[in-house]
């Protein structure tokens, strides 16, 4: 196989697996499993499954612990029993929210 020939078949595997990643978080991103919900305000500081707000491309992305307008996946019905420091009502939010300052 020549240089020219390799270099083609990586950056096709490279391009495909990039798609798959994407995909996949994008799925995740529109509808969680049966069993789980979207909670804005617990995650910490890089470690949300996804939106994090401009600027930020989904997940690890957050800039800070509780970022209102970061979300991660929690069990159902746990979400707004979930303490989060810079809520409105101090625990986790089905939507995102402002932060309150401390």
């Amino acid at each position: 196989m020549s240089a020219t020939t390799l270099h083609k078949v990586s950056a096709a595997a490279l391009a495909l697996a990039l798609g798959s990643a994407l995909s996949m978080s994008s799925a995740l991103a529109a509808d969680p499993p049966a069993d789980k919900e979207k909670c804005f305000g617990v995650a910490m500081k890089g470690k949300n499954d996804c939106a994090a707000g401009p600027g930020t491309s989904c997940a690890g992305t957050s800039k800070m612990d509780h970022q209102g307008n970061a979300w991660s996946l929690v069990p159902k019905g746990t979400c707004e029993k979930t303490m989060s420091q810079t809520s409105p009502t101090g625990f986790g939010q089905m939507m995102a929210f402002k932060e309150k300052k401390s």
